[in-house]
């Protein structure tokens, strides 16, 4: 017997968290009664287990990708607003492939974005009890200080509590701008820029450049890699 969320999961059709709001919503069945309670179990090679009236396949092999998202994507497959998302890039891997995001970036927030079908993996790399550190590369309306790195280290209030303390240096100073690389581990959304918000920095750009020990490398605008065993 295995935890319903897990067992969504490991079947490639999102990641825990978001197989936990299918259930409070009342999307899960098993063998036909609906399921609400986080923490039911059931047993995949015997129970009928369905989401939205549909049974779900065993469990397919783990699929691991890195891709290089551009500007103006949603980070979805499925986007109510019928905006541009990532469902015709991962269509080029087959029909088979059924991936989801792991942790997303914002609309115009472009760079490193993981895919998988492993739930469990998506798990270690969102939740912040794992701490998994993110490299961002910004370019900002203008130079901060040392006053300002100092300040991204100690932690910025949020309006959702402080920052967890970053790292963060100036590699690029230009005439009117700047460059800057940060390295993150919490995961809120929109963390990044809301941080150089609060110190009044419009953030003109914005690259996720790496995920823990996996970088974007050369990996070209739009498209997909499958993660090497090391990685």
């Amino acid at each position: 017997m295995e935890r319903l969320q897990k067992i969504l999961a490991r079947a490639g059709l999102a990641s825990r968290r978001e197989a936990e709001r299918w259930i409070a919503d009342g999307r899960v069945s098993v063998n036909g009664a609906v399921i609400r309670k986080l923490g039911s179990q059931a047993d995949p090679g015997k129970d009928s287990i369905k989401v939205d009236g549909k049974r779900i396949k065993p469990a397919a092999a783990p699929l691991y990708y890195a891709f290089h998202k551009p500007p103006g994507v949603i980070t979805t497959l499925n986007d109510p607003e019928h905006r541009p998302d990532l469902t015709p890039y991962v269509a080029r891997l087959g029909e088979k492939r059924r991936l989801f995001p792991v942790g997303g970036v914002d609309y115009n927030t472009t760079g490193l974005l993981l895919l998988t079908n492993d739930g469990g993996f998506a798990l270690r790399l969102t939740h912040p009890r794992f701490g998994v550190r993110k490299l961002y590369r910004v370019k900002l309306s203008a130079c901060p200080t040392a006053e300002d790195l100092s300040r991204l280290r100690k932690g910025i209030r949020l309006e959702d509590g402080i920052s967890a303390p970053a790292q963060a240096r100036v590699i690029e100073k230009l005439k009117k701008n700047a460059w800057v690389e940060i390295e993150v581990h919490e995961g809120r959304k929109r963390e990044v820029r809301r941080m150089f918000e609060a110190l009044g920095f419009f953030v003109e750009k914005l690259i996720r450049i790496r995920i823990g020990s996996v970088g974007l490398g050369a990996l070209p605008l739009g498209e997909l890699r499958p993660l090497s065993r090391m990685e």
